[in-house]
């Protein structure tokens, strides 16, 4: 498999006033570019931590983590991250928030005509060309994580880092915003790492599943592969035996076998 984003024995430690905590042990992982990557467990299990990680947002204190053969040092526009958090800027109509993202990564070498396209196809990517001079305040809460993906993706990321982004969504909006995040990826080949809590969500996007054993001091636990056949169709994967094999495996590693094997 092609390393493209590196993990190499990272370990994370945070200064608390009660000492060291020791969030993170011995991680070791690799991606390979295009690979679509869910990292699973229960809360405090270091999953935001090791996605922050990635995204430069915090330093290990030690170990290694390379993106295309380069040390992730600090944020890039490589790497574009989604929160589940939105962080739109209020006062600002959609467009203009993901405009702001474009200009800082492509201000300098193209002309406004040429960032205004990319600002226009990448609300388009996400079904939000409707929307591009609504405010905020007058969109739904699924509509605002699309254009928060759509600002994630116009930066042209190589990594795109996704931390639980439809967690606050109701279940027909999360259903809707997971068939089109598999479509975006499938059409721009991004490699993706995402934080979930729902089984059914690692399952239905990944190409593999890591499953991370409770902290503190967590680690990889185990790593599944989703050998499940793309474009998925969640309606028919509901009748799909191997689908729900996959998912048990993925249960009983949270509800049996998620504690460090030294434990």
């Amino acid at each position: 498999m092609e390393k493209y984003v590196q993990i190499e024995n990272v370990n994370m430690v945070f200064d608390t006033k009660k000492g060291p905590f020791v969030a993170l042990q011995e991680v070791n992982l690799n991606v390979a570019q295009g690979e679509f990557i869910t990292l699973i467990g229960h809360s405090g299990c270091g999953k935001s931590t090791l996605l922050n990680l990635v995204a430069g947002l915090l330093q290990t204190d030690d170990g290694v983590l390379l993106c295309a053969g380069r040390e992730i040092a600090g944020p890039g526009p490589e790497r574009g991250v989604v929160f589940q958090n939105h962080s739109l800027l209020p006062w600002l109509t959609c467009f203009d928030n993901v405009y702001l993202a474009v200009e800082r990564v492509f201000g300098s070498k193209e002309d406004k005509a040429k960032l205004k396209q990319r600002t226009h196809e990448a609300l388009a990517l996400v079904g939000l060309t409707h929307a591009e001079f609504k405010h905020p305040n007058e969109i739904s809460g699924g509509m605002k994580q699309r254009v928060g993906i759509a600002r994630a993706l116009a930066m042209e990321p190589k990594v795109l880092l996704l931390d639980e982004p439809f967690g606050a969504l109701d279940a027909l909006t999360r259903a809707h915003l997971q068939d089109e995040l598999m479509k975006i990826a499938q059409t721009t080949h991004s490699t993706v790492m995402m934080v979930t809590h729902d089984v059914d969500e690692a399952v239905l996007l990944s190409d593999r599943i890591v499953m991370l054993t409770n902290g503190p001091a967590a680690t990889i636990g185990e790593i599944l592969s989703v050998d499940l056949q793309r474009p998925r169709d969640r309606l028919a994967l509901a009748n799909d035996g191997h689908y729900h094999h996959l998912r048990s495996k993925v249960l009983e590693f949270l509800y049996h076998r998620q504690l460090r094997p030294a434990a």
